[in-house]
């Protein structure tokens, strides 16, 4: 099974210009010694902040301010628009009913993006 993504694990839209820090629901239960993430921890701006500036002209924002510039793109802040849960989550790790949340889980905005993982948040503990 691919690593659990913890509060604090990194990720990227294929459509942002910077990385976010994921925030899982606080359920009690944690891997790593942080909260672990389920798939269903896909709230804008509450598990998935915003990824500094969107630049897809799918997003009506970006649209309409690349139209106003003349069609030149021009990138507006991002406010993730995600409506459906990561997938895929763990196929047999569940937190109360819900399958955890992966490194290899990815999560779509309704503006075309794609929202990955970069680092699942734990910290690798080398024994001594």
């Amino acid at each position: 099974m691919p690593p659990v993504v913890v509060t604090g694990a990194t990720m990227t839209c294929t459509f942002g210009v910077a990385p976010a820090v994921f925030n899982a629901d606080p359920t009690g239960v944690q891997a790593g010694g942080l909260p672990a993430g389920t798939v269903m921890d896909m709230a804008p701006m509450v598990n998935i902040p915003t990824f500094g500036m969107c630049n897809t002209p799918s997003n009506p924002v970006v649209a309409s301010a690349t139209a106003a510039a003349l069609g030149v793109l021009t990138p507006m802040p991002c406010i993730p628009a995600t409506a459906s849960p990561w997938q895929p989550g763990a196929l047999t790790v569940k937190i109360m009913g819900m399958a955890v949340l992966t490194q290899t889980s990815m999560c779509n905005c309704m503006w075309g993006g794609v929202i990955t993982f970069t680092n699942p948040g734990q910290v690798a503990v080398q024994a001594t």
